[in-house]
């Protein structure tokens, strides 16, 4: 090494020496590891020769010391250890193993929250302060999206802070876009404080999900102790996902239809009369977006059930797996639309462009190959955003842009209104696991207000002013209450039994 002067050996695998290419006079020593071709440089911060050489000896016990105990010999910053393990993830997506689009969100949290929070601390002095500690750090560092998780106030600093933050970051996505900016982003916030939204909890879940796996993989490295795994979270809320009621989505049909025929140019009537359709399916298939964006027209298919019924077969993949799943009939009416949609308007196109002046010109066939995608843009191209500036302005029309709980609903709303649906309708909650792709306890967690009302009958049993309804056919008109009494307990017992409300 050419910075080094002065060197001087103090025993087999411990020398000290100083640096030619710094100003300080101060000493540094390095130390072999036993049975490893490794070294460990550290700086002693004195210029005294003899200070010097104690030091070394020191750091020389402290390496064996550590190396006897299993404890981490060298320190790494947080960012470092977490960089190496993006590397990781994003090794596992180009093998397929998780979906692509999970190693950008892990970039994202990682270069981001946790940057700010962690990213300097060394790796082994992260203990529980530090992991307790960020669900009340992110809140008073970050904003929110949805009011809904109440506000805060907010200095101008810290309001100038955000905006300069969030300009950073519209710049950055529209340069990775390819668009040119014309003028600088926007100026920071005013003098005067103001409200921001809170961070939800089921950001900063998802965010200390991450911080955790990073602390796991330092410990796979041996860069921490086993202690320094975390795997209990603090308690945060579980948010109810939004979904539309039955009446909603009679509305949202009644209000899709009239917005489909008041498209002002065929390029609208097509992206309007796909986007409708898209919704259909999507209530009626559970898929998630993921999947929708892959699915391509060899991957569905027309099948019979054990009594003969048509139905639908489509193979999904999303989220680095793939299954089947079964639709009624209706669903491949849904997409034949689609497909008679896309025949129309790219047969009248090219027969506009080829022959103009041509009133008799046959309109050239329109062919659809097996591993065309089915949700596309007006083009062909796959269809990155499913519709979401259309559907997010049928919504605001039907007036059903926000749910129950004031979020604006998103495109994940139509898997939540099947699910529902679903369940309403008294579907094992076992079989609805396996044909949506998830896990029986993710179903219970989120949509176990649903059998509340599924089994209102049991819920509300010996209640005042509710009393079960006889079955038809089963207790005569001219039957006295007495009568009807036993006969009503027993099917109190029987799940799905209907409740109606007595008069008076």
């Amino acid at each position: 090494m050419a910075f080094v002067t002065d060197k001087e050996v103090l025993k087999p695998g411990l020398i000290i020496f100083r640096r030619a290419d710094v100003d300080h006079r101060n000493w540094y020593c390095r130390v072999k590891l036993p049975k490893a071709d490794r070294y460990k440089t550290v700086s002693l911060k004195t210029s005294d020769i003899n200070a010097a050489r104690e030091l070394a000896f020191d750091q020389d016990s402290d390496v064996r010391f550590r190396l006897k105990h299993d404890v981490p010999v060298f320190n790494h910053p947080f960012r470092t250890v977490a960089q190496e393990y993006l590397a990781t993830q994003e090794a596992r997506a180009k093998r397929g193993e998780i979906s692509k689009e999970r190693p950008k969100k892990l970039k994202a949290v990682i270069e981001g929250a946790l940057e700010d929070y962690v990213g300097s601390t060394q790796v082994h002095l992260i203990g529980d302060e530090l992991w307790i500690g960020y669900p009340a750090w992110r809140r008073e560092n970050g904003a929110g999206r949805n009011k809904r998780n109440g506000v805060r106030e907010i200095s101008a600093e810290k309001a100038a802070e955000l905006d300069a933050r969030d300009a950073a970051g519209r710049a950055r996505a529209m340069e990775a876009r390819g668009f040119r900016q014309f003028r600088p982003p926007a100026a920071a916030a005013p003098t005067e404080s103001r409200a921001v939204a809170f961070i939800s909890d089921a950001t900063i879940r998802f965010e200390m999900s991450i911080f955790g796996a990073v602390m796991n993989y330092a410990i796979k490295k041996r860069y921490v102790a086993a202690s320094q795994r975390f795997d209990d979270r603090p308690k945060l809320k579980t948010m109810r996902r939004d979904e539309f009621t039955l009446e909603e989505y009679r509305h949202l049909h009644t209000v899709g239809r009239s917005w489909v025929k008041a498209a002002p140019r065929p390029s609208s009537t097509w992206y309007r009369t796909v986007a409708y359709n898209f919704i259909l399916i999507m209530c009626n298939t559970g898929m998630r977006p993921s999947e929708a964006k892959n699915l391509r027209w060899r991957d569905i298919t027309s099948a019979a059930d054990r009594e003969g019924q048509e139905l639908v077969v489509m193979f999904v993949q999303g989220k680095g797996k793939s299954r089947k799943l079964v639709a009624p009939k209706s669903v491949g009416d849904y997409f034949e639309r689609i497909r008679e949609a896309t025949r129309k308007y790219r047969r009248d196109a090219a027969k506009a462009k080829k022959a103009k002046d041509d009133e008799g010109a046959k309109a050239p066939d329109v062919v659809f190959r097996p591993e065309d995608r089915v949700f596309t843009t007006v083009t062909g191209q796959p269809a990155k955003s499913l519709y979401q500036a259309l559907i997010e302005d049928l919504l605001i029309k039907a007036k059903l842009r926000e749910g129950a709980s004031g979020v604006p609903r998103s495109t994940y709303c139509f898997r939540h209104t099947y699910a529902t649906f679903r369940l309403a309708e008294g579907v094992d909650v076992y079989f609805l696991a396996e044909q949506m792709g998830t896990s029986v306890k993710m179903i219970e967690e989120h949509y176990g207000h649903v059998n509340t009302v599924k089994h209102a009958d049991l819920v509300l049993q010996g209640m005042h002013s509710w009393e079960p309804d006889a079955a038809v056919g089963e207790v005569a008109a001219e039957d006295t209450k007495a009568e009807r009494t036993p006969r009503a307990k027993a099917r109190t017992a029987q799940p799905g039994g209907k409740l109606r409300r007595r008069n008076g």
